[in-house]
């Protein structure tokens, strides 16, 4: 079946942002995968059996493609052969007999939690800049959100009386998430002192803004907290994300139990989460190496 192939790509990403409602990141990648394959079949959705799909990924995997890309293809093409059967393009889903390639876990890397003290004790000179770095991140490592969803909080997500924030997540799934006094005295000192100096008129409800007015993006916030990070002595180089796995296991180590901690997370399974307990494990083999006489 010889198909327009700027119609499969618009129907499909389609389906990615509206049925599956994945992240505009995520649809990028996938499409990209997609051309790929269509490039490599020369348009024709006709006759395409798991053999062709797997000489495609045996082509990537040939032009040296990192196992993590290798495992996103894999999942890309298994999302694609389903819709194309459902379309009735394909006359069966040869992306089911694909094996799942999964990319290798690396650890995270995570500050220790004198470290993290250090990040957010740093000195603040009262700018409305240092008010609202200060405040995303006393935010950030409160409460483990995504960048993405520490920059679509509006004023009004933040409940001061019980101390949690309203979260949007991934899916579109709403959940909320408790933070502690040091992060609301200073989302309250951001939001009297130092937000209603950069309020413009198209800046919304955006909890935290630009230095023009708009509301802050993800490359701002990791700019803030690379910054931020790079002052502590002997702290790895991380971003919001570094800070979001630092919260984890410094709620694990403090005797949190794993489900709380896939809630607070937003993770849709528990095996994500289980991430964290090898953190903590390789961090008291560390310790036990450098203390313990007979180690």
């Amino acid at each position: 079946m010889d198909l327009d192939v700027d119609e499969v790509l618009s129907a499909f990403e389609a389906h990615l942002r509206f049925e599956r409602d994945m992240s505009p990141h995520t649809v990028r990648a996938y499409i990209g995968d997609v051309t790929a394959l269509l490039d490599y079949l020369a348009g024709h959705l006709d006759g395409v059996d798991v053999t062709a799909l797997r000489g495609w990924l045996a082509e990537q995997h040939d032009a040296g493609k990192a196992r993590a890309t290798l495992a996103r293809r894999t999942a890309c093409i298994r999302t694609f052969s389903a819709f194309c059967h459902r379309q009735g393009w394909l006359p069966n889903d040869p992306g089911l007999l694909l094996g799942t390639a999964k990319a290798p876990r690396r650890l995270p890397a995570v500050l220790d939690q004198g470290q993290a003290r250090e990040v957010l004790d740093a000195p603040s000179e009262g700018e409305p800049r240092d008010l609202r770095d200060q405040a995303l991140l006393e935010l950030l490592y409160a409460t483990g959100v995504r960048v993405s969803e520490l920059c679509g909080l509006d004023v009004d997500d933040v409940d001061r009386e019980r101390r949690v924030v309203r979260v949007l997540g991934k899916g579109r799934k709403e959940r909320s998430v408790p933070f502690g006094g040091p992060a609301l005295r200073a989302l309250d000192r951001w939001c009297v002192h130092g937000r209603p100096l950069w309020v413009r008129t198209g800046s919304g409800p955006a909890l935290f803004l630009g230095v023009r007015g708009g509301r802050i993006d993800a490359g701002t916030v990791r700019r803030v907290v690379h910054a931020r990070v790079r002052r502590v002595e002997g702290a790895p180089d991380m971003g919001p994300h570094g800070l979001r796995h630092s919260a984890a296991t410094h709620l694990l180590e403090g005797g949190a139990d794993l489900r709380s901690v896939q809630e607070l997370l937003g993770h849709a399974s528990l095996n994500s989460t289980q991430v964290y307990t090898h953190v903590s494990i390789e961090r008291l083999r560390s310790a036990y190496r450098q203390a313990h006489p007979r180690a």
